[in-house]
């Protein structure tokens, strides 16, 4: 079984992580490219967590209680330290009055408080709906990836990705925009889904299907310019249908962009993929986007001591509050994180030297250094 580490998609990474950092610490006018990044990171997700699992499936030595524990363990050890010690610290310093709630943030339950009181009330921990989303994404897919038929998956997600779109259709008949719109599990199930879709596809083909082929260009340019326009004041149909197609237009796109760099791109976009300050930022990733508001919180707190301004969007709070975050997040990553996703090599998918082939993957005689993200 091939477990590497995709050094273009680590470069995706970096990108998805920027995007929110340009919403949370750039921006003045509520950018939507946060909400992008979150869903490039989505699509990543589902895409990574699919192919191993498929993988492994295909191995010969293929046992499902194996592979499930295996992936819960592995997950567990990659997500679990940081986001806990994020809680520790907030609770310990009970920033923004965040201890009422912590009980919501530490069950992954983030998406469905923020819905129910629709505010991002507090503000500190409102990033933590997305790893919510995925935690409860993980209870699930990876049942259906290890039980279901294997001829059924590509149906699964398709089907999955429809009952998103029903969902995001059903929201224009309630008249009332509202955060749950966006952070209940069905708002996000559609990139999770297609970030699945393309990985049991591509283990099946290499080809694009000519639908994509012919689509992903219209696609994308149809979301550049509806972001443009997305201050534009319009009425409620209007602005509920450009919603919608933010939501689903830019799939297909996002889609294609992280299957090609998963098989690595030629020319000037993958080389500036593989940069290694791109891999570096994307190796880290995960503690940029955990750590970035609770920096973000700190640094406004110590803003009479500061000489630039950090207390609204713009050049001096990505000055400080990045610099800040990086350097957190690499500290966090080097004498945290790694050696915790070191342990990972206890957990083979499949069970090493049982039924036939070699305990190892190998390529060429070098044994493939294990992914740090699954």
């Amino acid at each position: 079984m091939r477990i590497v580490r995709d050094r273009q998609l680590d470069g995706l990474r970096a990108v998805a992580v920027t995007m929110v950092l340009y919403a949370h610490f750039f921006a003045a006018d509520g950018s939507y490219w946060g909400h992008i990044g979150v869903r490039l990171f989505f699509v990543l997700s589902g895409f990574l967590i699919t192919r191993l699992l498929l993988e492994a499936r295909d191995d010969l030595r293929f046992e499902p209680a194996t592979a499930l524990k295996s992936f819960y363990a592995r997950r567990a050890l990659r997500i679990f330290p940081p986001y806990f010690a994020v809680l520790s610290f907030v609770w310990l310093t009970n920033l923004e009055s965040s201890n009422e709630v912590l009980a919501w943030h530490a069950l992954y339950l983030s998406n469905f408080w923020y819905a129910v009181q629709n505010e991002w009330t507090p503000w500190i921990l409102c990033h933590t709906w997305s790893l919510s989303i995925e935690e409860q994404f993980y209870l699930i897919w990876p049942l259906i990836v290890l039980i279901a038929p294997r001829r059924s998956i590509i149906g699964i997600c398709v089907g999955v990705i429809a009952c998103s779109l029903a969902y995001r259709f059903y929201w224009p008949l309630t008249g009332v925009p509202s955060l749950a719109r966006d952070l209940l599990p069905p708002a996000s199930m559609d990139a999770l889904a297609a970030g699945a879709l393309l990985a049991a596809y591509r283990l099946e083909s290499a080809a694009w299907p000519r639908w994509t082929r012919l689509s992903w260009m219209p696609l994308l340019g149809a979301s550049f310019i509806l972001l443009w326009m997305r201050p534009v004041s319009s009425t409620p149909a209007l602005e509920w249908l450009a919603w919608i197609a933010l939501e689903a237009l830019p799939l297909v796109p996002l889609a294609m962009l992280v299957g090609c760099c998963s098989k690595g791109m030629d020319g000037y976009v993958g080389r500036m993929a593989e940069l290694p300050a791109f891999t570096a930022l994307g190796r880290i990733s995960y503690g940029v986007y955990l750590y970035h508001a609770i920096v973000l919180a700190l640094v406004v707190k110590a803003q009479p001591w500061l000489p630039v301004n950090v207390s609204e969007q713009g050049a001096g709070r990505v000055l400080v509050a990045g610099a800040a975050t990086l350097l957190i997040a690499s500290i966090s990553w080097l004498t945290f994180e790694k050696p915790l996703n070191e342990l990972k090599r206890h957990f083979p998918y499949v069970r090493p030297g049982s039924r036939g082939s070699a305990a190892v993957p190998v390529d060429c005689g070098k044994v493939l250094p294990t992914s740090d993200y699954q």
